[in-house]
């Protein structure tokens, strides 16, 4: 419940950043916050009733999210680097996913534990899903900085490739057959 809290809190501040920095890396991490959020209820409705059938459903739910960022990053990303469209500063970005990196590394590592615990799939994916939003976070951060203190501007939407790096393998790994 605690991520589902924070993610919600997260959109709010993401998509508010993203539009004024016009920043992709924002974007694509306040729609990660909604996988994310989208995660956390499947899990609650997975938990409800253990059958393998909603289990397998619940993951493939999960994983098909991951497609529609990655085709949105790839999509977004190229675009943004194709045009050399150069984003603002975002000193709410640095700041919320500053404090999101670690909140999610944190929340990860409990629900890896209590997933094992249980032997839970979806709960163990779950906790993959946002051990890869504090990756992100940190990604997403590093962009946000180097643009702010080098004066990189493309490292936003290479912090959006990073993001769909991770989309597209946690797709791949919850799609598998």
């Amino acid at each position: 419940m605690t991520t589902l809290g924070w993610n919600v809190v997260g959109v709010i501040v993401l998509a508010y950043a993203s539009i004024v920095a016009k920043s992709v890396a924002l974007a694509g991490f306040g729609l990660d916050s909604v996988i994310e959020i989208g995660a956390s209820v499947v899990v609650l409705w997975e938990l409800a009733d253990v059958a393998q059938t909603r289990q397998h459903r619940a993951i493939r739910m999960i994983g098909s999210a991951f497609v529609a960022l990655s085709v949105y990053l790839a999509v977004q990303s190229t675009i943004v680097l194709a045009v050399g469209f150069r984003p603002h500063h975002s000193p709410i970005g640095i700041a919320w996913t500053s404090m999101t990196a670690i909140a999610m590394f944190v929340l990860a590592t409990q629900k890896a534990k209590i997933g094992a615990a249980l032997n839970n799939p979806v709960l163990t994916a779950e906790g993959r899903v946002t051990m890869i939003d504090g990756i992100l976070a940190t990604s997403v951060l590093a962009g946000l900085m180097l643009n702010v203190f080098a004066g990189w501007w493309w490292a936003d939407p290479v912090a959006g490739y990073v993001i769909l790096f991770y989309a597209i393998r946690e797709a791949c790994g919850l799609l598998k057959p």
